[in-house]
């Protein structure tokens, strides 16, 4: 493999890693608030929430993708242009992070809340009950209970999430498989270098399985023994 190939392809490597990472972040943290929301009594932050999933999961996210950069950096020259301040400009990386954390909050969304109706009010009233304040109640008896119902969820939206990266391309990021076509093209070993691309998410896969699987262990811990 030349040199200059090779480190272009690494690039791409390094540059998809870091967007799935980011906006699994941001997914997570937006997904799990919007689960407490859509589970809360509040009407208001139920119907913002409901209103998130449906509009997000409504719209392909090749579509959303180019909304939100586009959308976004006209909506912040406007208001720099009206507030008299310098023109702010989006970069294709903090785009390409918020929008696919954006796009896939809302799957994390349902899985979360899917994963808090599962565990039981009694354990949560219990720990009240036992002077736990809430955020007690969420960290020791909620959050481990339902990651237990919510890992096959996440697991499945992470690898999706992974390859959805290719869609950054379209905003002038250079991911794996656009970096594999460039040094395909330039090296006339197209076959070659897709190949190359595909295996690298063919790891990514069997490392998150295997990671996933240990987090589902943790998360069971004491379960099939009580079920014994």
């Amino acid at each position: 493999m030349p040199q200059g190939y090779a480190h272009m392809l690494l690039d791409g490597i390094l540059m998809t890693v870091r967007l799935s990472l980011g906006a699994l972040a941001v997914s997570t943290l937006l997904g799990l608030m919007m689960a407490l929301a859509k589970i809360s009594a509040s009407r208001a932050l139920y119907a913002i929430a409901a209103l998130y999933t449906t509009v997000i999961r409504g719209i392909p996210d090749l579509a959303l993708m180019l909304l939100v950069f586009y959308s976004l950096q006209i909506g912040l020259n406007q208001v720099t242009d009206y507030l008299g301040w310098r023109q702010f400009d989006i970069d294709p990386f903090s785009a390409g992070v918020l929008t696919l954390g954006v796009i896939y909050g809302a799957y994390f969304t349902e899985t979360f809340r899917g994963a808090f109706i599962a565990v039981p009010g009694g354990q949560l009233e219990a720990g009240r009950a036992f002077g736990l304040s809430g955020w007690q109640c969420f960290r020791l008896i909620m959050f481990p209970q339902m990651m237990r119902f919510a890992l096959p969820g996440i697991s499945n939206n992470w690898l999706i999430l992974v390859k959805a990266t290719a869609l950054v391309s379209l905003i002038g990021l250079s991911d794996v498989t656009r970096a594999a076509q460039n040094a395909g093209k330039g090296s006339g070993q197209l076959f070659f270098y897709l190949v190359l691309a595909a295996l690298f998410y063919l790891l990514v896969t069997t490392v998150s399985s295997v990671v996933l699987w240990w987090l589902g262990k943790r998360y069971n811990i004491g379960v099939r023994e009580a079920e014994l």
